[in-house]
């Protein structure tokens, strides 16, 4: 004879082992809010790529344990802030965690000037955004830079292949710059200081299109795939493809009153995926690089390549601001010159050469 349960007792169970089935997030999962901002527009490529690639690797890593789960707030495109706001934005709390343009910020930020005062060394974004994340976490300088803005360094982004040289006018040679009006930001207003007649002029990316319509500039430097994003071609149709150099531009920051209230964990997951993030921008901007040239000379743009001889003369022609940098950063206590000589290193061990030997005065 076969006993059969009581239906009640069966549909209990049945409850019971579904309840089980259910994962754990649902029941324990703690929420935390996280305002993410950065003054350029989504269709910015890391912007794009936070979005596509950060958040979704973090949401990821956190349900593995299920103790966590992000409420993710972006703003971009200035909602909160403007380009050049987002280290003051992270500071005030505007924003929790943020894209910060670090070449906009030389005097608070000068030591990650490490890449952009040594042109004409590596064209090859993941190259360099591991050597200065390295720099980053092996010499205290950044990280304190960052303390002192109320921030939490993360990792660095190198989101460029290498600067070139857009012109409005039908240049063939470094020559043609003579006399010219360069766009520009931060430290790289400094590399036309040997070209005679030549000057920088301050810019921001979301401005250069318009700052070579109008005249204001006749020549900008920037890298091809924010030529394409930004419809360069159309206002300036000659680039002079001279490997001016891979340069990091951004920095993942917390604002450091959230960042010590967050779980271990989840402080754990971020510093990973910054890191990771790191990688696969400039492993982006790399894939991106060929393709965003062709696309411009599809969109009406010509490419020169100049000699090696030529971009030797460009890297002999400039003043040293490289052993400037590091000497001002050595007059303020910190390790400068160590710096310089560390980043060179660790780019020599990766298999390049600089056209020019920028710590050989040290």
């Amino acid at each position: 004879m076969t006993l059969q349960r009581p239906s009640k007792q069966i549909a209990a169970l049945a409850v019971a082992g579904f309840m089980l089935a259910l994962p754990l997030t649902s029941f324990s999962a703690e929420k935390i809010k996280a305002v993410v901002i950065d003054g350029y527009p989504a269709k910015a490529m890391w912007v794009q790529e936070f979005t596509a690639f950060f958040i979704p690797e973090v949401d990821k890593r956190l349900a593995e344990t299920g103790n966590y789960e992000m409420d993710w707030q972006e703003s971009y495109g200035g909602s909160i802030v403007k380009p050049k706001g987002v280290l003051e934005g992270i500071k005030l709390g505007l924003g929790d965690i943020g894209i910060v343009t670090t070449i906009f910020h030389n005097s608070k930020l000068p030591s990650q000037a490490v890449s952009a005062v040594t042109p004409f060394v590596a064209a090859d974004s993941r190259a360099v955004a591991k050597a200065v994340d390295e720099i980053a976490k092996e010499f205290p300088t950044m990280q304190k830079e960052f303390d002192e803005q109320n921030q939490v360094y993360l990792a660095t982004g190198v989101v460029l292949d290498t600067y070139q040289v857009f012109s409005t006018k039908d240049i063939k040679s470094i020559k043609d710059i003579e006399g010219g009006k360069v766009a520009g930001a931060g430290m790289n207003m400094r590399y036309v200081e040997g070209i005679e007649g030549a000057v920088g002029v301050r810019g921001g990316l979301t401005d250069f299109y318009s700052m070579l319509q109008t005249g204001l500039v006749d020549h900008a430097m920037l890298w091809p795939e924010a030529a394409k994003t930004f419809k360069i071609a159309e206002v300036a149709p000659t680039m002079l493809k001279v490997d001016l150099g891979a340069v990091n531009s951004k920095t993942v920051t917390a604002n450091k009153d959230y960042w010590e209230k967050l779980p271990e964990e989840v402080q754990n997951v971020l510093l990973e995926v910054a890191v990771a993030y790191r990688d696969h921008v400039a492993s982006v901007a790399m894939d991106r690089a060929e393709a965003s040239r062709k696309a411009y000379e599809e969109a009406g743009g010509t490419v020169i390549e100049v000699s090696a001889e030529d971009r030797a003369a460009w890297a002999a022609s400039m003043p040293n601001i490289a052993v400037e940098w590091a000497k001002t950063l050595d007059e303020s206590g910190e390790p400068g010159s160590d710096i310089l000589k560390a980043y060179l290193g660790k780019l020599a061990e990766a298999g390049f050469e600089p056209v020019r030997d920028w710590a050989s005065e040290l």
